[in-house]
């Protein structure tokens, strides 16, 4: 039988998710749902959590029954994770891809900020990624090989005032990338992260007019990313054409850092 000609894409890119299980935390707004949207798009099957539910994670539970799956996590706790990882297993057989990309951000000076604070930024942005890795990293590692990837920011590569302790648990995650790239190189599994700079989101949207200005006049491509353009960079690296590229950190600013 002749197959149509697919104008939308290439062959590999289109079939590069079939059948493939992918695991996306914090899924359910902002750039996670534009991942968990491309990935269910590009025929994978999709799991991912957040702490409650939105109204997008019931509309994909309704389009997407027997190939999107949804929990309430928090991560606060690391048996939830393995707990997690265990549930997509039952579910669909098999995990291929591992997304980091649940975080939170707080602007605060560090001789102001609350130990509790200090803790819950370090929890979220670095702790609870190792921890759900672990437990991908298991299953993957049984099965052959998958891919990990690691959702940073630039704040991890240029210092910037208010922003000292996510910074730290960023920097921390591009380290973890890099060690964990040769432990698991071995067993097949790809590891690298996406930096993202200012992109198009809902804390940006509460930017003030001049601030988005002066980033974007100090951008050389002149304007903010969109989450897709992050979203390219994670499928690139999720994908068969990336199966060489391994312990890196990809920056998506429009060359702000540069």
């Amino acid at each position: 039988m002749t197959e149509n000609p697919d104008t939308s894409g290439t062959t590999a890119e289109k079939t590069a998710g079939e059948g493939r299980v992918a695991v996306v935390s914090g899924g359910s707004r902002g750039l996670g749902r534009v991942l968990v949207e491309r990935l269910l798009a590009d025929g994978w099957h999709v799991a991912t959590f957040s702490r409650s539910a939105s109204d997008f994670v019931t509309e994909a539970m309704a389009a997407h029954p027997g190939s999107f799956h949804w929990e309430a996590v928090d991560l606060g706790e690391p048996e939830t994770a393995r707990t997690f990882v265990r549930n997509v297993h039952r579910v669909f057989g098999r995990l291929d891809l591992l997304v980091n990309n649940a975080g939170i951000v707080r602007e605060e000076l560090l001789f102001t900020m609350p130990p509790k604070a200090i803790e819950s930024l370090i929890t979220a942005n670095l702790v609870a990624p190792i921890m759900l890795t672990q437990a991908c990293a298991r299953v993957m590692t049984r099965q052959g090989g998958g891919a990990i990837v690691n959702i940073s920011s630039i704040n991890a590569v240029r210092g910037y005032r208010g922003v000292s302790v996510y910074a730290a648990a960023k920097a921390g995650l591009d380290g973890f990338t890099r060690s964990l790239a040769r432990e698991l190189g071995g067993h097949g599994i790809r590891v690298n992260s996406v930096v993202p700079g200012y992109f198009d989101s809902a804390m940006t949207a509460e930017m003030p007019a001049a601030s988005r200005a002066r980033i974007e006049r100090r951008t050389p491509l002149g304007r903010l990313a969109a989450a897709d353009d992050v979203a390219d960079a994670v499928l690139y690296l999720s994908s068969p054409r990336a199966e060489f590229v391994t312990g890196q950190s990809m920056v998506i600013d429009g060359g702000l850092t540069c």
